[in-house]
């Protein structure tokens, strides 16, 4: 069996790989295995040492792994350089944080010395998707691999290349042999994997489908998981707001990746006194984005990942137009080759419309009105998500406020909700559990011990 990976831009394929035999598929998870029982003896300093080396290729090799990125699923190579060095940095923060994030923690008891330590479990399966196909993988990997884990990638099929690339980059960077390998597998193989008992561990990106799918067959086997799934971020806008900044800001939220980005800002709730004003100048600003073949500089907007994704958007808009909701931008599929889909506005959206209850996962904006900001937060909790929110107003005090009532893992005020090594990253209701990033995200996949010395 194979897997393509095919260009977005062109509908042209790419390349086709064969997918990993049983036999090989062993092999991988013997060595993996092997790899963690000696790689997590090793210091922090050694740990560390690889883990920059890793940045330091990444950053070296930017524009290459920007070009593969804008050929496999379509992102515009400025975007795919930028992602390339967030990797970096990912890498460069838990080499530096690791061993102190990782330290023994006394603690006062009845016996004369006790202590919690953070052991790694083992190898980790790593289920990831392809829309940001460089840094899914690594803000699981840098600390999944510095606190002594191995790592095992089943990428999305479609960008298959990205997985080679990321896999090359850690063996050339000095990991041990086996420690991080990419599995070339279709979707449905990976139940297999999940439960092979040399697998300790399962993280997923991507579809409240799948999150469910793999903590059901995780859970068969009492596999830890950590799920990152969908979003429909709320960005919230007051009457006290900056309207012209805020609806600039808007259109760079909801079209940073060509839309497709489980934090990208997708319903965006506004109080009736600014509403009108919004409106104009936010169907203006995502007018104003350049749509076109990802390779080149000036480009904004590439093609959707996928024909089948953009199918699906564009029912979803159709759908909410039948349902009542205006288009005011966009809304139709473009003529030529490629999986293009240009920037789309619907107001007056509501729910029971997809465009507010599903993850609308493309360059298309929900408009809703609402009369204060007590609608406000009903309206943004008011759906099965809660990854990420943001509120834009002049009372910063007043976002803090209702920052404390969304129901996100994330909120931001006056800022586009975005992940950063510094800061703990995931969501609740269908948008997952568990964390990434940050001192948290490390503790993820570790042995949380005990030691208690009489």
């Amino acid at each position: 069996m194979t897997v393509a990976s095919i260009n977005p831009a062109t509908g042209a394929t790419l390349e086709t790989f064969a997918e990993t035999t049983p036999a090989a598929l062993e092999r991988i998870l013997d060595q993996a295995l092997a790899a963690h029982q000696s790689w997590w003896r090793c210091s922090y300093a050694q740990r560390a040492q690889a883990m920059r080396e890793a940045g330091r290729l990444l950053r070296k090799r930017k524009t290459d792994h920007a070009r593969t990125m804008a050929l496999e699923m379509g992102k515009p190579l400025k975007q795919g350089e930028a992602e390339a060095e967030k990797c970096a940095w990912v890498c460069d923060y838990y080499a530096e944080h690791a061993e102190r994030f990782l330290a023994d923690q006394p603690r006062e008891t009845d016996a004369s010395k006790a202590f919690v330590r953070f052991d790694p479990i083992g190898p980790v399966l790593a289920i990831m998707p392809w829309n940001f196909p460089f840094w899914q993988v690594f803000r699981f990997a840098a600390p999944a691999l510095m606190a002594g884990n191995a790592g095992l990638l089943k990428h999305a099929p479609n960008v298959t290349r990205c997985a080679l690339e990321i896999e090359a980059i850690f063996h050339e960077a000095g990991f041990p042999e086996g420690l991080f390998r990419a599995l070339i597998l279709a979707n449905e193989a990976a139940a297999a994997v999940i439960a092979d008992p040399r697998v300790r561990a399962v993280t997923l990106t991507g579809s409240d489908r799948a999150g469910s799918q793999v903590a059901e067959q995780a859970g068969r086997h009492l596999k830890k998981t950590v799920l990152e799934l969908g979003g429909s971020d709320p960005f919230i806008v007051l009457g006290d707001a900056d309207v012209e900044q805020a609806a600039r800001s808007a259109a760079e939220a909801r079209l940073l990746n060509s839309g497709q980005s489980c934090i990208a800002a997708k319903r965006f709730i506004v109080v009736e006194p600014v509403a009108d004003r919004f409106l104009d100048a936010f169907v203006a600003a995502m007018r104003a984005q350049r749509m076109g073949d990802p390779l080149a500089p000036d480009t904004q907007i590439g093609p959707q990942a996928r024909y089948d994704l953009r199918a699906n958007l564009h029912r979803q808009v159709e759908e909410s137009v039948r349902r009542g909701a205006r288009l005011l931008l966009g809304g139709t599929l473009p003529e030529g080759p490629g999986f293009f889909y240009a920037p789309t506005v619907l107001a007056a959206v509501e729910q029971g419309m997809p465009a507010f209850d599903e993850e609308v996962f493309g360059p298309v904006a929900a408009v809703i009105r609402v009369k204060d900001e007590s609608q406000a937060v009903r309206v943004a909790n008011a759906s099965r998500y809660g990854l990420g929110a943001s509120v834009w107003t002049a009372d910063s005090a007043q976002g803090e406020r209702l920052a404390r009532d969304l129901e996100a893992g994330s909120v931001f005020v006056n800022g586009l909700v975005k992940s950063d090594p510094r800061l703990p990253f995931g969501g609740v209701k269908r948008s997952g559990y568990g964390r990434e990033l940050s001192e948290y995200g490390l503790k993820e996949f570790v042995n949380i011990k005990t030691v208690w010395v009489a």
